[in-house]
């Protein structure tokens, strides 16, 4: 039984599917987290001044701007990733303490 022959773009299609499956599993891998930090909430009334291990920096941007979640905390100017991470462990520690 012989092959169906396959139209060149077709061909081409495959083959760059195929080349960044990888990548592209990445991608999504990130962006699934990304909503997931995206939908951790932060209550208005944490004290920031009060959470060890955030830079004076990020204390002072994250007081002054209230972000409503961990996504917004993310994209402010001057918090850094690590500041990030000690916020998603404070949070972690706080919900287990509840």
């Amino acid at each position: 039984m012989e092959r169906p022959k396959l139209l060149k773009n077709i061909i081409r299609e495959v083959e760059i599917e195929l080349k960044y499956e990888g990548y592209i599993k990445m991608q999504e891998a990130q962006v699934a987290k990304f909503k997931k930090i995206e939908e951790k909430v932060l209550k208005e009334d944490i004290e920031y001044f009060q959470i060890s291990g955030l830079s004076l920096e990020a204390r002072q941007k994250l007081d002054k701007f209230k972000p409503s979640s961990v996504g917004q905390a993310s994209r402010i100017s001057g918090v850094s990733p690590a500041d990030i991470s000690v916020l998603l462990i404070y949070l972690e520690q706080n919900k287990r303490r509840e």
